[in-house]
């Protein structure tokens, strides 16, 4: 036997509450601690900007607000290690749970089949539960040509308009004025804010 991960379907909206009974039923010995042993509704960070007015000018800016999003809605990871004999019954305790529809990719008659590796190192690298790798997506809200005001980096407290824009990797590239010359400069989107005209 050896640890696997598995996902579960559920009606969306109730994956939270579903881990805690999981979670519940381990705590009781109803579903066994060396079969069953992690339980995850993935999320992942997602800075979003939002438009508000400052107390003390009154004029509109925008703040960041960090949100954790589920990266599968609807599913739910399981680690386990399920036996050859008597997977059935960890199985059939898990079914019944009121909310839960099925272990993906198999059918309830047969042995659940975990994800691959390389799926759990990816939904992992969201997460940030992989070591060293901490990820935090922001919420693009940009468009080509928005002024912004970098916050962060060596180029701090300069500003320009967006030039380009690389969502897949949370990227902008700015055009700052660099001693008298325009200089495209490539940042993360973490390190912006959006100058509100």
């Amino acid at each position: 036997m050896s640890k696997n991960w598995y996902i579960i379907s559920t009606y969306a909206g109730y994956e939270d509450k579903i881990e805690k009974l999981l979670n519940m039923k381990i705590e009781s010995g109803e579903i066994s601690s060396d079969i069953v042993t992690s339980v995850k509704v993935p999320k992942e960070e997602v800075v979003e900007f939002v438009k508000a007015k400052d107390r003390k000018t009154g004029k509109e800016i925008e703040k960041k607000k960090v949100v954790k999003n589920k990266i599968l809605p609807g599913y739910i990871m399981l680690e386990m290690d399920l036996p050859e004999v008597g997977w059935k019954e960890t199985c059939s305790v898990i079914h019944r749970i009121q909310g839960v529809s099925d272990f993906v990719g198999t059918n309830p008659s047969q042995k659940p089949r975990p994800i691959s590796t390389a799926e759990v190192r990816n939904i992992f690298r969201r997460t940030g539960d992989l070591p060293g790798e901490k990820n935090v997506r922001i919420k693009q809200n940009y468009s080509v040509g928005d002024q912004v005001k970098l916050n962060d980096g060596p180029f701090a407290n300069f500003s320009g308009p967006i030039d380009e824009i690389y969502p897949e990797k949370n990227k902008l590239k700015v055009l700052l004025q660099v001693f008298g010359r325009v200089t495209p400069v490539e940042v993360d989107a973490s390190q912006v804010e959006k100058l509100v005209k």
